[in-house]
């Protein structure tokens, strides 16, 4: 892996910046943010419900332009997406001004992941891939343990901040202009077609990531207002708890040693059971903290190890195809949690805390029953998976 070790590191920081930063980080800054523009549950439900649209049509743009346009090209338009989407919500002064900024922001993670798959698998060999993609991986929970840091120090800031993000993202967006391969030759499989999508155990894996998808906005976008409103978390607990998620997230990079072992429906069970206990625990914050903090840690652990075997099954299930195997479940994750930011905004409004946590814990169980399952052992279909594994 020493001759790409430019690449692998610079793909990591741009996974920490369009998912831990330019995404993620709006549910961090979120108390703040309505405080000081004055935003509903529901306005700041659909604003956050605009990134992850704006992901799903960065992931459908990567497939329509991958054959016209670069690895190096779709990264580089990747970190100015983040960095300018950052920019606008430094200076947002409503929320539909801070909808344009959260949407440009969550474009960048569309266009991330489908070209450095294609650059570590032309650059890497078999060998060296699945060490790679799992470290390139942990940049999500990277960019989260940054930004939970950033948050403590800047003491409220949410603009400076989104200042300090957004010159990193200018820096990384440099970088991969340097470090990304021009040109990549490779044999790209078939073209796509909707028959595709008939192979066996694809519609499961499709309707378990959006369910997945759905059940995971309870915490991403309103975990950090739930602390505040149930608990009294001040800003620098809700940091301190967002630091907690992060670093169980960088378990995941353990994603490919677990499914070997255990096998990926196993895992696959498991983490999407500690996504479901995650999001009822969180309705206990207020009896303790610790309570919340526990919620916290489970739930990121869980999400990336269960957004890795939906990965990993996604690859598995089109090795003919790397990109949309990547692509197809990724998508359907963000498409869930493009429905399920507004719906959880109306529910909690509606209902209150405790109901709407229950209802989005069963959509995390309703995905393990519908998760697709086969015979195969965990050795093959960790042999066949990893082969052009990349995020």
């Amino acid at each position: 892996m020493r001759r790409g070790i430019n690449l692998v590191l610079a793909a990591f920081a741009l996974t920490a910046l369009s998912y831990g930063l330019a995404r993620f980080a709006y549910g961090l800054l979120l108390p703040q943010i309505r405080q000081d523009l004055a935003l509903s549950v529901s306005a700041a439900g659909w604003i956050g419900g605009g990134a992850f649209a704006a992901y799903c049509l960065g992931i459908v743009a990567t497939f329509v332009l991958s054959a016209k346009v670069s690895p190096r090209g779709l990264t580089v338009m990747a970190g100015a997406a983040a960095s300018l989407g950052m920019a606008l919500i430094v200076i947002a002064s409503s929320g539909l001004a801070l909808g344009c900024g959260v949407a440009l922001a969550g474009l960048s993670t569309g266009l991330t992941s489908p070209p450095l798959a294609s650059a570590v698998a032309a650059r890497l060999d078999d060998t060296d891939r699945p060490r790679a993609n799992g470290f390139i991986n942990a940049g999500t929970a990277a960019g989260i343990v940054f930004s939970g840091l950033a948050a403590i120090l800047a003491a409220g800031q949410w603009r400076q901040l989104y200042a300090l993000f957004g010159l990193i993202g200018i820096g990384v967006t440099f970088w991969l202009w340097f470090a990304i391969p021009r040109r990549i030759v490779h044999d790209v499989g078939q073209n796509f077609s909707l028959a595709m999508l008939r192979r066996p155990g694809v519609l499961p894996l499709c309707a378990s990531a959006f369910l997945m998808g759905l059940a995971s906005t309870a915490i991403w976008t309103f975990g950090a207002d739930i602390l505040r409103s149930e608990a009294g978390f001040s800003d620098r607990s809700i940091a301190g708890a967002w630091i907690v998620l992060g670093a169980a997230g960088i378990s995941g990079c353990a994603t490919g040693v677990l499914t070997d072992r255990f096998g990926v429906v196993r895992m696959q069970h498991l983490a999407l059971a500690g996504i479901a206990v995650g999001t009822l625990g969180l309705a206990a914050t207020g009896a303790s903290a610790i309570y919340g903090l526990a919620a916290m840690c489970l739930f990121g652990a869980a999400y990336i190890v269960s957004s890795g075997v939906y990965l990993l099954q996604g690859i598995r299930l089109f090795a003919d195809r790397p990109d949309l195997g990547l692509g197809i479940p990724f998508l359907l994750l963000a498409l869930g949690q493009t429905a399920g930011t507004p719906i959880f905004g109306a529910v909690l409004e509606a209902t209150g805390v405790t109901f709407a946590l229950c209802v989005f814990a069963a959509a995390a169980c309703a995905a393990m029953v519908l998760c697709p399952r086969d015979g195969e052992s965990p050795r093959r279909q960790m042999c066949q998976s990893t082969e052009g594994l990349g995020r």
